[in-house]
């Protein structure tokens, strides 16, 4: 199906970014690699049953199936972990191996001295290492791919910096300004966990300044966001935050600002039905309440 070819297509995408341990990867998964086929995939694994593992990338050329053509497009993403050569367990492709050994005899260093160590990379001058192989495009990839060898591509995961000293509902207080992650959101607002082992609401009217209709157009799960502490319900568990910093946290035994707030009884139009009132809470209590009814 169209949905198993996409997804075919992204694992073969994240295959080739991040490689694969050529002695412990199965066959399905080196089949994924570029360049090597399902049969060819299998013949790697009889080897390494047969032979024991991998010492070193040019023994990928006494499989079974495998010639130079295919070597040419998958070494690069095999990496052998505590083989022969240490740069086997990097992103360098064998054929450009000789270019690091002339960075090497200009460091006058070993690779295990060099591999991983930006410091010692950065003293080269990358225009040194160019010949009629080798362009400053591919010298300065190479040198990369040195300073750190089986990097993660992926972008940094960020998480929530909670607060020292605020593990519980209890230890918060009107008033704080805290980060937390926001770990759903609905049309009302949005919940944040800021550590304390029971989620926080940020109401869609505390979420910006300007008018929002759907807390989804403003945050989404897995942000992290910035918030102050408007009120802390410790007999409910309900905690209210906003995201307008220079908001104040309502006066305790004060009239509250959301829709219970106190207002004086008006004559009613003949005929009109009375409101429904609030939930105790006003707004915030409103939307714990909806809350409460979905599940």
């Amino acid at each position: 199906s169209e949905m198993a070819r996409a997804l075919d297509a992204v694992v073969e995408d994240c295959v080739n970014k991040v490689g694969v341990d050529l002695n412990t990867a199965s066959s399905a998964l080196l089949a994924r690699v570029s360049g090597l086929s399902a049969s060819v995939a299998n013949s790697i694994v009889r080897w390494r049953d047969a032979h024991g593992a991998f010492r070193n990338r040019q023994q990928l050329l006494d499989v079974s199936g495998l010639g130079p053509k295919t070597f040419e497009q998958a070494a690069g993403f095999l990496r052998i972990r505590g083989g022969d050569n240490p740069l086997d367990f990097s992103g360098v492709h064998p054929e450009t191996y000789p270019l690091v050994e002339k960075a090497l005899d200009l460091l006058k260093r070993p690779a295990a001295e060099v591999i991983g160590r930006s410091e010692v990379l950065r003293t080269l001058k990358p225009e040194l290492l160019t010949d009629e192989r080798f362009g400053l495009i591919t010298v300065k990839d190479v040198l990369a791919e040195l300073e750190k060898p089986g990097r993660d591509p992926r972008p940094d995961f960020k998480v929530a910096r909670f607060n020292d000293g605020v593990e519980d509902v209890k230890d918060l207080q009107p008033g704080m300004v805290l980060e937390g992650t926001v770990s759903n959101v609905a049309q009302f607002g949005a919940f944040v966990d800021l550590g304390v082992h029971q989620d926080g609401l940020i109401h869609v009217s505390q979420l910006s300044n300007k008018f929002v209709s759907d807390a989804r157009e403003v945050v989404k799960t897995g942000d992290i966001v910035k918030v102050k502490v408007l009120e802390v319900d410790l007999a409910r568990q309900r905690i209210s935050l906003t995201m307008k910093l220079d908001a104040q946290a309502p006066r305790a035994g004060g009239p509250g600002r959301g829709d219970n707030s106190f207002k004086p009884a008006g004559r009613q139009e003949r005929g009109a039905r009375p409101a429904p009132a609030a939930p105790a809470g006003g707004a915030m209590a409103a939307a714990f309440a909806k809350l409460q009814t979905k599940r």
